[in-house]
């Protein structure tokens, strides 16, 4: 008889040993092609992405805003309380190992016939020990700890995406600020073009019409300084909110004067699942649906149970007797299901599905961060490229001011032909200044897609 026990235990631990593998991130993944036409670096150099956001950003009144934001944001401070919750929830699965106990105290008065009362009572220390044979307490801890370390990503992804969202505003409004700079500059220029051409068409040099296009000119410049000054300060209450304020002024400085880290090593693919808090969390939700089939599995097998108590009574079962005496007790029971209407099988079902597309969702994650590096760093080249070509544009253009000013003062050139010129140069510096704006931004957005931001 025991030999047969023996080999049925041996069965079961056998058939059941895969349910104590952990979690190995699965094979044939698109690790190695999710860059495009990007010559791989094979050394483990400093990245961009590894860069910490204080050396990241230099201006200090950006930082205090990044600072400011970590500290305030109420998304942010949402994500450490999820974290705080799982890694309560951890410690929970970690003590199930341990047996419970528990203090069940009693007491009675009973009288019969008026007889005289007779007093009883009991003190037990009940404990009960669940053996974990088929490591359903295991795959129970394994997947709470993958929950962790899933929410510690999501809040590693907030503290990313805050600094990058304050970056990106706060360049806004340098931005802005330098666009209506320089309209306020073109409408000057304007309001003295409009001027000339009033005074030409009141002794017949200009006709009636070009006055009038002339002042709808102006007019669409005046609205555009409107315009802009209401997206400055929709900028800047959209800040605060990130900030965590009420809305305010946002002290700040230039375009001109930020400067950001150049680098064209932008590191080896499999850099972005160490570094991407998104894909980490990807990885841990596939990690904690493993985990979970393996409790499924685990069901199947028998559950034993090791419970006792051990106290202090009065009341032996015979006679009341004072002082009272120890009671003991030890039971040990072994669970193991037979049929429980399909309900184990539709389990293990359902979370091989849900694995499957845990595994699924990892998968497109890694295709997602592989794309948001190669548009960032299209973006980044373009933009680059691009402010290069404006700014030749604008060394040419301001030598055609310069010599129809010239020209101007000798009598060889009209002042229409002066206003012209400069106007044409201060559009090439509103291209200038969109194409500084949008290479910060890209190299900001490259920032963000190789996983920089996080502490």
């Amino acid at each position: 008889m025991k030999k047969c026990i023996y080999i049925l235990v041996s069965m079961l631990l056998l058939s059941s040993c895969h349910i104590y593998r952990n979690y190995q991130r699965p094979e044939g993944l698109p690790v190695d092609s999710l860059y495009r036409n990007t010559p791989l670096s094979s050394d483990d150099s400093l990245t961009l992405g590894d860069i910490p956001w204080q050396e990241m950003f230099e201006d200090p009144l950006l930082q205090n805003l990044i600072q400011e934001g970590l500290e305030n944001n109420t998304d942010m401070q949402v994500a450490l309380l999820r974290v705080d919750q799982a890694r309560s929830q951890l410690q929970a699965a970690r003590l199930s190992f341990l047996p419970s106990l528990s203090l069940s105290p009693q007491g009675a008065l009973t009288s019969t016939d008026g007889s005289k009362a007779v007093k009883t009572y009991e003190l037990p220390v009940q404990a009960s020990w669940e053996i974990d044979l088929f490591g359903r307490l295991r795959n129970a801890k394994q997947e709470t700890q993958a929950t962790l370390l899933q929410q510690e990503a999501y809040q590693q992804a907030v503290h990313a995406d805050l600094v990058a969202n304050i970056a990106n505003s706060y360049y806004t409004l340098l931005l802005l600020d330098e666009q209506i700079r320089l309209t306020t500059s073109t409408l000057d220029v304007w309001k003295e073009q409009v001027r000339l051409l009033e005074s030409k068409f009141k002794v017949g040099e200009e006709t009636e019409n070009a006055v009038t296009q002339a002042r709808a000119s102006l007019y669409e410049l005046e609205a555009s300084v409107t315009d802009l000054q209401k997206q400055l300060f929709e900028t800047e209450n959209a800040l605060c909110t990130l900030l965590g304020t009420t809305s305010h002024h946002i002290e700040r400085s230039s375009l001109e004067e930020q400067q950001l880290p150049e680098t064209d090593n932008i590191g080896i693919p499999l850099r972005v699942l160490s570094k991407r808090p998104d894909v980490v969390q990807a990885e841990m939700v596939l990690a904690s649906a493993y985990y979970s089939t393996n409790q499924a599995r685990s069901a199947f097998y028998p559950n034993l149970t090791l419970s006792g108590s051990a106290g202090w009574t009065n009341s032996l079962g015979e006679v009341v007797s004072n002082p009272g005496g120890w009671i003991l007790s030890a039971i040990a029971s072994l669970t193991q299901p037979l049929f429980n209407q399909g309900k184990l099988i539709s389990n293990l079902r359902v979370s091989k599905d849900e694995e499957q597309i845990a595994l699924l969702n990892y998968k497109q994650a890694l295709l997602d961060a592989g794309q948001e590096v190669n548009n960032a760093l299209f973006a980044t080249e373009s933009a680059r490229k691009s402010f290069d070509s404006h700014l030749k544009q604008c060394k040419e253009l301001e030598r055609t001011v310069t010599t129809s000013e010239s020209l101007y003062k000798t009598g060889n050139a009209t002042y229409l032909e002066m206003l012209t010129a400069r106007q044409s140069l201060l559009n090439a510096q509103q291209n200038m200044v969109t194409d500084r704006f949008t290479l910060l931004q890209s190299t900001i957005n490259l920032y963000n897609a190789l996983g920089g931001g996080v502490d």
